[in-house]
């Protein structure tokens, strides 16, 4: 297991305050949180929207809705803010999780949730149980096709590798300053959070 192997505790209430952000329809909190993924994961979040491009907008929106569990599964429980994951890292990662898959042949035989490697699901174990749970979840219920979570479990993948590496010091990425998340409701006329220069009321708070 890594030394910065995220435990049971933090992947369960990040899983729980997800699913009460769902339930609640609480449209200004999923766009403070996407305005801070945007801000501090650029990388990630392009990397994860483009599947959109080659398999459509269903499967780009599950890619980054898994990608930004796997950010919020490692930001919870920091003291400080989590690397930048750059362009770099997340090539790196992506040769290193289609080395590990390409060395099982078998791997394709088996159902999506389980198309993982040892070698990688022993870094973070807990992630990974999480998510695939929730994959397997998702298909069963018919949420998601099957086809759909084959094609976004690599990518999936590729961020919790990226974020391993930069939290282990195997593959840094861009350091960044200490970022004050905001817990107050923000004022209609107080600056959005997302970074834009508007007011609130103007930017996210319109969609709110």
């Amino acid at each position: 297991m890594s030394a910065v192997a995220v435990n049971t505790d933090d992947v369960a209430l990040t899983i729980e305050a997800f699913t009460k952000l769902d339930q609640r329809g609480d449209k200004r909190a999923m766009n403070k949180l996407a305005g801070r993924l945007q801000r501090e994961q650029p990388f990630l979040l392009q990397y994860a929207a483009a599947v959109r491009g080659e398999h459509g907008d269903a499967v780009g929106e599950a890619a980054v809705f898994y990608t930004t569990l796997v950010w919020a599964m490692f930001d919870r429980g920091r003291d400080g803010t989590l690397p930048r994951i750059v362009q770099a890292n997340l090539d790196t990662a992506e040769q290193i999780v289609g080395a590990a898959v390409a060395s099982d042949p078998a791997i394709n035989e088996r159902p999506v949730h389980e198309r993982v490697v040892s070698a990688l699901v022993e870094r973070q174990p807990h992630i990974y149980a999480k998510l695939q749970e929730l994959l397997a979840e998702d298909v069963k219920e018919a949420a998601m096709a099957e086809a759909t979570a084959a094609i976004i479990w690599r990518p999936i993948q590729v961020a919790i590798e990226a974020f391993d590496a930069a939290l282990s010091g195997r593959r840094p990425g861009e350091r960044q300053g200490t970022i004050v998340h905001q817990t107050e409701p923000t004022g209609r006329n107080e600056p959005c959070p997302c970074g834009s220069g508007k007011k609130y009321k103007k930017c996210h708070g319109a969609a709110a």
